[in-house]
């Protein structure tokens, strides 16, 4: 699924956030991407969706190189990239089921279409009985489960997750964390940055950790230290 070859990301001035990563992830995975801040999460997190492009080095994300990509054909590849992020990124005018609806309509999906998907992603995270409400009207945990539901409604081959449970209660992040796994079980390969170092240790998956732009370690069933 990726495929990072000796990649190096430089920011001006001279201040080097990747430094010679290579990696592979492989379809179906759940990987925990974790480290200290500044360690380079965001940068390889950024560089998978072409928000950056690297210094040296190539990316290959679902077989496409993302060096040879033309701009033209980076809306795809984005399509086939669900993400989820720490603070929701929900419109907050507009209601959970509009909210998923809204991944689907700039994609082109019909009306119909829009109508059967939207309930059945909204049923997976467990907020049937909230397609009506607004994001000030749901708890934190209820938010990222609708910023689950909008990422994963095309059922994407990759989901990005950056700090999913950083603002949620342990109770809260262990029923978020649940959720994920079950969307991993349907194939889909996970990669989560994330300072949750109980989860981590909990779930006992692969765990690249990363410290100064580099991989310091890489374990199956890892745990965060």
């Amino acid at each position: 699924m990726i495929v990072f070859e000796s990649v190096t990301k430089i920011y001006e001035p001279h201040v080097v956030a990747l430094r010679d990563v290579s990696l592979v992830i492989d379809k179906g995975e759940f990987v925990f991407l974790v480290g200290p801040s500044g360690s380079g999460k965001s940068t390889l997190t950024r560089l998978l969706l072409k928000e950056l492009e690297p210094t040296n080095g190539r990316i290959i994300v679902g077989g496409r190189e993302l060096n040879r990509l033309k701009r033209s054909k980076v809306p795809l590849l984005r399509r086939n990239i669900g993400c989820v992020f720490q603070d929701f990124k929900l419109l907050s005018d507009r209601s959970a089921f509009e909210n998923v609806a809204y991944a689907l309509k700039v994609q082109g999906e019909s009306r119909a279409a829009i109508r059967a998907k939207v309930p059945e992603v909204l049923g997976l995270v467990g907020l049937a009985h909230k397609t009506g409400s607004l994001p000030d009207e749901l708890s934190g945990g209820e938010q990222q489960r609708v910023s689950i539901a909008r990422a994963f409604v095309n059922h994407p081959p990759l989901l990005i997750c950056d700090e999913p449970t950083g603002n949620l209660d342990p109770d809260t992040s262990v029923g978020i964390m649940q959720l994920l796994y079950r969307i991993n079980r349907t194939g889909t390969t996970v990669v989560m940055a994330t300072h949750d170092r109980e989860m981590v240790d909990k779930m006992r998956r692969r765990v690249i950790a990363l410290e100064d732009g580099q991989i310091m370690r890489d374990e199956r069933r890892g745990s965060y230290v």
